[in-house]
């Protein structure tokens, strides 16, 4: 198990200059995008470093939703600040965003498709030291401040794709149930659908056992292992707690224990996933937000076409669990239990209807779009979309039932329409 440690409470920001101080940090870079650079967040981490004396530059330019082209300039400013420390203030793009600036800036040879996942990139494992990296999550979804993977569009093959390595994870995550106070509507909602899609992801993934052949060297082993013992204790706790609190965190945005919950839960399942990987929702994800055409999501301050990760991932979940339930369908089942389902008359061979029934009123309940069509999608698309998924491997082989292109066209088609 590789996890960052966790630092959790109301106002814990204001130590982390103390931090940067015990880490004889001198050249501090702070990671931000240009809308959290006026809000409390960042406020609150600019007020500990100086009140701690901490030298730092600021780079507010991180993309929402970043590129390969927004890593690079990143990557750029970090080559050139000589940083011995890097701080990310934001949701998991700038957080992505910075590890990779960590990365690259550690490793200042190498080309860029070095560390990016194969089969898009060569996929090499990290061997170079990289400098400590503090996170501030603002968002109450990725976990990206417990993991070591770093998520981008790469903009020549309309594609998401990353980098995964257990070197670029944060030594430390901030989590400070305040910063989610001023998350909008609509950002709470797709947030959570992220940390949704990573419990029941996680949790319904081939297991670890099957995994094979084993890497030649402890160091090939990746990041994503499949589920186990210990990554399904932290993703049935994140999904009782999304059942519990996500709702509530949406509806009300004074609902300071319903927020508070929600960005503890982000965080657990972030330990979950990032140990036992994703499977169909986030590889069929990826060319949903890449290949997006107009479609803007409600609260989101940007300037171009965004279909937000969350989304992107919760709208296929009903035909994705229905799909993969045949494989242990007990887990499916108890899944849709926490969700709210009732099971106790349930035949274990409609595991899936249920599970995804219960995902559909849900989302239903949260006014979320009604399928792929919704946002920009027709059947047209769905050649594109498959061939989008295919090169997905280092998530889609942990689906616990293997899947042909056929099998994909037919969970896009489900997906164009959910109620």
């Amino acid at each position: 198990m590789a996890i960052s440690n966790i630092r959790y409470g109301e106002g814990v920001t204001k130590e982390i200059g103390m931090d940067l101080q015990n880490l004889g940090a001198r050249r501090v870079c702070l990671m931000t995008d240009r809308n959290l650079s006026q809000l409390p967040p960042v406020k609150a981490v600019l007020n500990s470093l100086a009140k701690h004396g901490v030298n730092f530059q600021m780079y507010d330019n991180v993309r929402v939703e970043p590129t390969d082209h927004s890593f690079l300039d990143a990557i750029a400013f970090a080559k050139r600040g000589e940083f011995d420390a890097y701080v990310a203030v934001g949701g998991g793009s700038v957080m992505d965003t910075c590890k990779a600036a960590n990365l690259y800036a550690s490793s200042p040879t190498s080309d860029f498709l070095d560390f990016v996942n194969a089969p898009i990139g060569k996929g090499k494992p990290v061997t170079v030291p990289l400098k400590p990296l503090i996170a501030v999550p603002t968002t109450a979804g990725t976990g990206s401040e417990t993991t070591g993977v770093a998520i981008f569009d790469f903009k020549e093959l309309k594609v998401k794709t990353g980098i995964a390595s257990r070197a670029i994870k944060p030594i430390l995550g901030i989590v400070d149930p305040l910063h989610t106070m001023s998350m909008p509507e609509r950002v709470v909602a797709n947030t959570g659908f992220d940390v949704l899609c990573h419990a029941l992801e996680s949790y319904t993934a081939l297991p670890y056992k099957m995994r094979s052949p084993c890497p030649s060297n402890p160091i090939n082993r990746p990041a994503y292992q499949g589920s186990n013992p210990i990554s399904d204790v932290w993703a049935l706790h994140a999904l009782r707690i999304v059942a519990k609190y996500l709702k509530r965190a949406i509806r009300n945005p004074e609902d300071r224990e319903a927020r508070a919950n929600m960005h503890l839960a982000s965080a657990f399942a972030g330990i979950g996933f990032g140990n036992a990987g994703v499977h169909l929702c986030h590889g069929m994800s990826y060319p949903i937000s890449g290949l997006v055409k107009t479609y803007k999501a409600k609260d989101y301050n940007v300037d171009h076409s965004l279909v937000p990760h969350g989304l992107s991932l919760v709208l296929t979940s009903p035909a994705v669990f229905a799909f993969t339930a045949q494989i242990n369908p007990e887990r499916h089942l108890e899944a849709a239990e926490i969700l709210g389902a009732d099971i106790r008359t349930a035949r274990i061979k409609d595991a899936g209807l249920i599970l995804a029934d219960t995902l559909r009123k849900f989302l239903f309940d949260l006014d979320v779009d009604d399928g792929l069509a919704a946002i920009g999608y027709s059947k047209a698309d769905i050649p594109a979309l498959v061939k989008g998924t295919l090169p997905q491997e280092r998530v889609t082989k942990l689906s616990p039932r293997p899947q042909t292109e056929e099998d994909l066209s037919a969970l896009f088609e489900a997906s164009m329409k959910l109620y």
